[in-house]
């Protein structure tokens, strides 16, 4: 039989040090020891904001150095160069593209004026030398001019890499970017001209249904009171009833001059899609619905009165984006009417549009208020005795694209321009 080891035991003074026998002891000290950590934490973060007291730039450059990278600032963009083909398929910065193309067409200006001036440099030098020899001091003027061209050319061709991680956290959000719809590309307006036309886009009159045997008509009664002009036409459910489809729907409806049709589909008797078919010809997106709440519901809601509302479209910087953004200003008038103070906001942010309606009102400031800042921490001029009030009217949801349809769909085997699901990878967004 093998001999067992024989585990020594430490020696009892040392296991009281560290983890004493008794629980309400070990208690005692874990909480000793926790009083200890958060008095040292306390003291150190109070003696860093005297420090900062006295030299305000310490606590700028913790700041710029503390924030936080979340998901939005790993955002990857595809490189889509100069110009987009394939826009509904791409992930770029269409904002970024329409820059750096900018700054090439500024340099490609000022390029041959340099050339001509170099060229005429080396001419006058080539008459003055007479010998073919160069001298060891003419020779190192030559590298030196030889470097500096290069160097002017590398300047002129190199291109924006992709920043890093550490990069895109110290750099300044863009999430509640406001949406710049001059900045679609050739192709994709040419493609949507009825989207992207350059004409001032008339007064939309949208024909909101549902899906067949649906029971959310109040539901569709509360987005004809968020779409202007909009009327709600029930889809019959009785038995022996012919159902209409969705492209008959659509050619009767532009039979009458409405502009678009939106049909919402409903799960378990909630609304979980919305479909949107642009007249006469489309195209039809499907969004899913989710986190639908109704103006009643909301705490402290108001109701809201029959004024033609402002939009505001947030984030949309893809040539996704922008086609998705020029679809919900067709839904809307181009004329608001101030009077009304309410305004419809629609805000990206990682593919979720959230859709929300306030009424706003113009006050002055109390005593017990803060100071207006901006984002870099000082205060705004111009609003020191101003405050905006705020109060939700509803409905309150959240959209999710998830297709893009060519025209107006059919039953089966429509062509689609995008469809979602398709890139797994988390860092990267479409719209």
């Amino acid at each position: 039989m093998g001999s067992k080891k024989i585990r020594s035991k430490p020696p009892p003074s040392a296991a009281s040090e560290d983890k004493p026998a008794n629980k309400l002891r070990r208690q005692l000290l874990h909480v000793k020891r926790k009083r200890a950590k958060e008095a040292a934490r306390r003291a150190e973060r109070f003696a860093r904001k005297k420090e900062e007291a006295k030299n305000p730039s310490l606590k700028a450059e913790r700041l710029q150095r503390n924030v936080p990278l979340t998901l939005e600032r790993k955002r990857v963009w595809d490189e889509g160069g100069s110009d987009v083909e394939d826009g509904l398929g791409l992930s770029v910065d269409v904002e970024r593209i329409k820059r750096l193309r900018k700054e090439e067409e500024e340099e490609e200006l000022n390029r041959p004026v340099e050339e001509d001036v170099d060229s005429d440099q080396g001419s006058e030098d080539c008459d003055e030398i007479d010998s073919m020899i160069a001298t060891s001091d003419e020779e190192e003027d030559e590298e030196g001019d030889e470097k500096s061209e290069h160097k002017t050319q590398d300047r002129g061709r190199r291109k924006l890499s992709v920043p890093t991680a550490t990069e895109r956290a110290t750099s300044p959000t863009q999430s509640i970017r406001s949406t710049n719809l001059n900045l679609a590309p050739e192709a994709l307006a040419a493609k949507f001209s009825a989207l992207f036309s350059k004409d001032v886009p008339p007064t939309p009159k949208i024909l909101i249904t549902t899906s067949i045997n649906s029971t959310l008509h109040h539901e569709a009664e509360i987005l004809t009171n968020l779409f202007p002009n909009s009327v709600y036409i029930r889809r019959t459910a009785h038995h022996y009833a012919y159902k209409f489809s969705l492209r008959e729907i659509s050619s009767f409806a532009s039979n009458r001059n409405y502009t678009a049709v939106v049909v919402l589909n409903e799960d378990q008797k909630r609304p979980s899609g919305l479909t949107i078919v642009h007249l006469p010809h489309g195209p039809t997106f499907h969004f899913t619905v989710s986190n639908w709440v109704e103006g009643k519901k909301l705490p402290g809601h108001g109701k809201a009165t029959d004024h033609w509302p402002e939009l505001i479209l947030n984030n949309f910087r893809t040539p996704l984006g922008l086609l998705t953004a020029h679809l919900f200003r067709a839904l809307f008038p181009p004329q608001p009417e101030f009077e009304g103070r309410q305004v419809v906001t629609l805000h990206n942010q990682r593919d979720y549009i959230f859709v929300r309606r306030h009424r706003y009102v113009f006050r002055e400031k109390r005593e017990t208020e803060k100071r207006v800042v901006g984002a870099d921490g000082k205060e705004m001029k111009g609003a020191e005795d101003i405050r905006a009030g705020l109060q939700e009217l509803g409905p309150r949801f959240t959209l999710k694209l998830r297709r893009v349809d060519k025209g107006i769909q059919r039953a089966s085997g429509q062509e689609w321009e995008w469809k979602g699901g398709m890139e797994k990878q988390r860092t990267k967004f479409q719209l």
